[in-house]
């Protein structure tokens, strides 16, 4: 399964203040997300930004809100953000069936996410080294447990390079520049 750009959005789940200090690697998983982020913009694609109970946890980091700029997130209490009314009229107003899928925790709201994506019919793409977990072990179990229910697992870099296609399509000398 491949993605279409024309079809596809991009989510990113609970990237907050308070949730990325626990992260392992907090700095370098911003520096992936914001990265992804850069290249997605390059796309065009447009990107829903999820904050889970933004009153205890915090706003988007700036790095990351920087390059979802325009994006209004979308304030859940819920794990899975499809249970969140505004969210699932956002995914259905853009008109698109693919869903590129980062964010924090794996194990809870990008994995609960993704099943309830997948079982109302998405294509989801995890971009695993754009997700994270207090505990490596958690996030491992939960990349397992979404490929195994048929999300498509998969780096920042590829889907860059996926969606673009080919080397002479505009935005290549942009995603060549981000990713290096």
């Amino acid at each position: 399964m491949k993605t279409i750009k024309e079809k596809t959005l991009a989510v990113a789940i609970d990237f907050q203040e308070k949730l990325m200090r626990v992260m392992e690697d907090p700095k370098g998983l911003e520096k992936t997300v914001v990265a992804f982020m850069e290249g997605i913009k390059v796309l065009g694609i447009p990107v829903i930004v999820t904050q889970q109970y933004t009153k205890g946890l915090g706003e988007t980091t700036e790095g990351i809100k920087e390059k979802t700029e325009g994006s209004i997130p979308v304030e859940k209490t819920s794990f899975s953000a499809l249970k969140t009314i505004e969210f699932e009229e956002k995914i259905k107003e853009t008109g698109r069936n693919t869903v590129l899928l980062c964010g924090i925790e794996t194990h809870i709201c990008v994995m609960q996410t993704a099943m309830d994506l997948l079982e109302k019919g998405y294509k989801v793409f995890v971009i695993a080294d754009c997700t994270a977990s207090r505990k490596e072990s958690d996030k491992n179990c939960a990349i397992r447990r979404m490929e195994r229910a048929g999300a498509v697992i998969t780096t920042y870099e590829a889907i860059l390079f996926e969606i673009l296609e080919d080397a002479k399509n505009e935005g290549f000398k942009e995603i060549s520049r981000i990713i290096k």
